[in-house]
């Protein structure tokens, strides 16, 4: 029998909560530190944090802790994009095959969720309001403030730094001997804002789908929510020509919107308010090596790798982790320093490809989807994958509907893309892109 363990999670977000769930069902004692106060006694607000999406790598970690039904109450199914023109011109591009989707969900609603679930454990026990100031690495022990200025200190068996990208617990941990750190801030920032839902609580826009309006150096996104309203995401420059920095008034506003996003702003009749008071947040990616200290402390989540959001990957990656930390203890038992050590080997690359791929797709969302070249180039792909499955899967359906792990994923696709690059030199490639001369060429390069 596995002996039971007394163990910390530091960060009570989504990681942490899912984290806490699958450790008490294996029937250890699960202490959940937080920061901030409990979500669960908060309203929601809006412009606070971008809207998820949550795909095949998420629910695999939800369904291993038996609440993928649960969260399927909250979450939107969308089986494509909704691209918008300048003029208002709607084109649908789907993810993957009939009945393959990605499924919208609002981040804090999740996180209630989550952490309701994991607090109906008799052996999970949730500290809201607790600040980690330090931890002891050698000792298992941590530190904590209180919103009352005192200060409290405990000693676990193991610790997990669930706690984001600007994690304490792996502060503590940069100060060790050869661990590696680095962090990139985009030049480009976001802000939230929204399409309030119609009457009797409609959509005002195709609810099946993840709209976007890609503007080559910046784009607006749009999820939908339950009740019938939006979030809409701008992404964007702090500095530049069409950036931020140069929208300080509401006619600044209205000028920008009326000319780069007219469809929309019928939809938005708090656009204003919203723009000029929800925050301009930073963009960042965040890797660090190793994630673990022996069999005492392991990072999981953003903690380990943030990763930027133009893949709809962070938290699904975040979710995977709990799922193959779940799987090493089934296949190594009690031995904690082969789990802790083969989960820092297998989860590393993986979040390094995926950091990679996130800031492609930036670039895809925002320039490409929109350029006849990339449409068709997709076009012949999906022909070619769905007559040839076995030889082909894009790589958005690598990535977002399988397991295949993402450095797999990103070196199958960049392999792809070197094929397709030939392909579309082709002569008269508009005209042939059905033809069974492609066809052809692409069998003989994949070799």
């Amino acid at each position: 029998m596995i002996p039971k363990q007394n163990i910390a999670i530091v960060g009570a977000g989504l990681v942490g909560g899912l984290l806490a769930i699958l450790l008490a069902r294996r029937e250890h004692m699960v202490s959940v530190f937080e920061r901030r106060p409990d979500i669960r006694e908060m309203k929601i607000v809006q412009g606070r944090s971008i809207n998820l999406a949550l795909s095949d790598r998420g629910w695999r970690g939800l369904k291993a802790a038996g609440i993928d039904d649960e969260i399927r109450k909250i979450a939107l199914p969308m089986r494509g994009r909704m691209m918008h023109s300048i003029k208002g011109e709607l084109t649908f591009q789907p993810y993957g095959k009939d009945g393959q989707a990605i499924y919208s969900v609002s981040r804090a609603v999740l996180n209630q969720v989550l952490l309701k679930c994991a607090d109906a454990f008799e052996n999970v026990s949730l500290h809201f309001n607790h600040r980690c100031e330090d931890v002891d690495l050698d000792h298992r022990s941590l530190e904590f403030s209180t919103d009352e200025n005192s200060s409290s200190k405990f000693q676990f068996d193991k610790i997990f730094g669930t706690d984001g990208a600007f994690s304490a617990v792996r502060t503590r941990m940069m100060k060790l001997d050869r661990f590696n750190y680095s962090q990139e801030f985009l030049t480009h920032g976001y802000k939230e804002l929204e399409i309030p839902a119609g009457e009797n609580e409609t959509h005002t826009m195709q609810n099946d789908c993840l709209h976007i309006w890609p503007r080559d150096e910046f784009m607006m996104i749009a999820l939908p929510n339950l009740e019938g309203s939006f979030t809409c995401t701008l992404f964007m420059a702090f500095k530049g020509r069409d950036a931020f920095a140069n929208i300080k008034t509401e006619n600044d506003v209205q000028h920008f919107f009326n000319q780069y996003f007219p469809d929309a702003v019928s939809l938005m009749p708090t656009l204003l308010d919203d723009f000029m008071h929800n925050p301009t947040s930073s963009l960042v990616a965040v890797k660090c090596a190793p994630w673990n200290v022996e069999d005492k402390v392991l990072l999981l989540g953003d903690a380990a790798h943030a990763i930027v959001p133009f893949f709809g990957q962070g938290m699904n990656c975040g979710f995977e982790d709990c799922t193959v930390l779940s799987e090493l203890m089934d296949e190594h038992g009690d031995n904690w320093q082969k789990i802790f050590s083969s989960f820092n080997a297998l989860r590393k690359p993986a979040a390094d490809a995926i950091s990679e791929l996130a800031l492609r797709n930036y670039i895809e969302m925002r320039d490409k989807t929109n350029d006849p070249i990339f449409l068709l180039q997709k076009k012949i792909e999906a022909r070619f994958s769905a007559k040839y499955p076995n030889k082909w899967m894009p790589l958005y359906s690598q990535v977002t509907f399988t397991h295949i792990a993402y450095d797999d994923a990103l070196r199958n696709g960049d392999r792809q893309q070197a094929i397709m690059q030939q392909v579309m030199r082709m002569p008269d490639i508009e005209m042939m892109w059905d033809s069974d001369e492609v066809e052809k060429l692409m069998i003989e390069l994949m070799g």
